[in-house]
Order: structure tokens, then C-alpha cells, then sequence
């Protein structure tokens, strides 16, 4: 199988050279250098001599990787990040592909036109492998022509035309590093999600900026188990709620800071935290026999 890795980055120095480094097995490296200002064309250069700049855009960085998969060479394409390496494992697991790999079905065998990669997410220094950040599974190796990036938001998922199935070994992603970091971030992703909503037709309503934070906390904590990745889960529940508190408070933004009535809103509020309150009390009883949780449930 010959592959062609292609990399799409923006003022990466501090981390790309272990990128470059862990997917040095492959055929090809496609370079995209959104217009960096620091030395990480320097350290691409060490690796790869196809290297092609384009300008920075936050809000379509997937799609502008469609450059680089026309670019490719080769059958196959790897795309990777730069705070993502490739394992070893994964490294062995890829070159053992056969050239014309199949799916078998209980009717038929099919051609395998791409394949799902477990990601193990490193957050604030921890492997988190619930909090719903595992297994992460990324379609990031398919082949040439049959996948690319079409929607105009940040995360949006890589469409493949065929058959995909899923590999065993990770990517390791160096995810966030410091609460700075991901605030950062999340301010972007929350735009790009609420101009989504927006462009999709959502109305704008203010107890969804209460429900939805509040129901991703419990999601992320509870339902995807959070508890069990300690105080690291239950920060990330809440910033996950953050996040969307965040998506909400730009759509008020767009909406031109709408007024709402304060009697309206009081006796909606008032509902909604009664409703919320069931949901907690819900999630807090159900979890209450994991012997990690009981304590501080009973004294919640």
C-alpha cells in the first residue's frame, strides 16, 4: 500500500517535528502551510520537500486539506494533525494492509475504500478514555478520490464515497495543554457551531442556553461515565458544558443581544431548573452504587 501523508498547519513549531517524525514511514508527505510566522516550515523542511503555502482561514481548515489530497501521489492517503502522531503499532498495523484490501460481509466481500482510527486523546496530561473522548474514532486513511471535506465548519467529518471500516491500533492526540488552550479554541469551534445553527434555521431561544450546558454536563459526566476519569472528567464535563453555553451566547450575539421579557423568562427559567433538577437527581441515584461516587453523592 503506498501512502501520502498530508498535513494541514498553522504556527506548529513547538510540536510538529514529532508529527513529521512519527509518519516518516510513509511514501509521501504533503505539506499545507496555512501562512506560518515561526520556524515550523523550517522543521517541515528536514522531512519533506512538498511543501505548499496558502492563507490561514480558522473556519475552513478542514476543507482547505482538499489541496493537499488533490496533490497526492499515491493510492492511498493518510490525514493527519499536527498535534497527533501515528503510533508504532498503527505504523505496523497500515503496512500490513494488502494493496487491495476487502470487507466480508455474511452475503458479499466489498472493496475497502477508507478506515476508521481509534484516537487516544491526551487532555491536561491524562489519557481520557471516557468523558465520551474515547475511542474517538477518526476516518483519516482512505483512498484517493474517494474522500474530502465539503462543509464550511471547524470539525466538520471527512465524506467518503464506499465501504470503511476500522483499524484496531490509535493516533495519539496531544490534545489540550492548559485551560488558556482550550478556551481559545472553543471560542472558535462555538462560533463556527452557532453559525451552523443559524445557516440550518434555528430560532433562537433563551433556555436553551441554560438546557443544553447544563445536559452536556450530564451527558459527558454521567451517561459517557466522566467519574471515571476523576477530577480530569469532571473538569472537561464542564467545559464541555462551557462550550455550549458558549454556541448559545453567540447566536444571542447575531441575534443583536435580543431582550427578553423578564416575567417570561423567569417562569420559563423556573420550569426549566425544576426539570434539570429531575435529570441530576436522575443520573445521581443511577450512580450512586459505584462505590467511587457514593459518598460524595450522599453528601451532595
Amino acid at each position: 500500500m503506498k501512502i501520502s501523508v498530508v498535513i494541514s498547519v498553522y504556527n506548529e513549531e513547538k510540536i510538529i517535528e514529532d508529527c513529521l517524525r512519527s509518519v516518516k514511514f510513509a511514501d509521501e508527505i504533503i505539506f499545507l502551510d496555512n501562512s506560518s510566522t515561526d520556524e515550523t516550515v523550517k522543521i517541515a523542511e528536514r522531512y519533506t520537500s512538498k511543501i505548499f503555502k496558502q492563507n490561514n482561514d480558522l473556519y475552513s481548515i478542514d476543507l482547505q486539506k482538499n489541496v493537499g489530497f488533490e496533490k497526492a501521489k499515491n493510492e492511498w492517503i493518510l490525514s493527519i494533525d499536527a498535534d497527533e502522531r501515528v503510533s508504532s503499532e498503527l505504523r505496523e498495523e497500515i503496512e500490513q494492509i494488502p494493496d487491495k484490501p476487502l470487507a466480508t460481509s455474511s452475503q458479499s466481500s466489498v472493496d475497502v475504500d477508507g478506515y476508521w482510527i481509534p484516537r487516544k486523546n491526551i487532555i491536561f496530561g491524562k489519557w481520557i478514555q471516557h468523558t465520551g473522548w474515547y475511542p474517538d474514532l477518526q476516518l483519516r486513511l482512505f483512498r484517493k478520490g474517494k474522500g474530502k471535506f465539503s462543509d464550511k465548519y471547524v470539525h466538520a467529518p471527512l465524506k467518503l464515497q464506499g465501504e470503511a471500516v476500522q483499524l484496531k491500533e490509535h493516533i495519539i492526540h496531544e490534545n489540550y495543554q492548559s485551560i488558556e488552550q482550550f478556551v481559545q479554541r472553543t471560542t472558535v469551534y462555538a462560533k463556527s457551531e452557532a453559525n451552523k445553527k443559524i445557516k440550518e434555521g434555528y430560532q433562537f431561544s433563551p433556555i436553551d442556553a441554560i438546557r443544553f450546558p447544563f445536559n452536556e454536563f450530564l451527558s459527558r459526566f454521567f451517561a459517557r461515565e466522566g467519574y471515571k476519569d476523576g477530577f480530569h472528567g469532571f473538569m472537561l464535563s464542564m467545559l464541555m458544558g462551557f462550550y455550549h453555553f458558549l454556541v448559545f451566547s453567540f447566536i444571542w450575539e447575531k441575534n443583536n443581544f435580543k431582550q427578553i421579557e423578564e416575567a417570561d423568562f423567569t417562569y420559563k427559567f423556573k420550569d426549566e431548573v425544576k426539570s434539570l433538577k429531575k435529570d441530576l437527581s436522575f443520573w445521581m441515584k443511577s450512580k450512586s452504587k459505584k462505590t467511587l461516587l457514593k459518598k460524595i453523592f450522599n453528601k451532595f
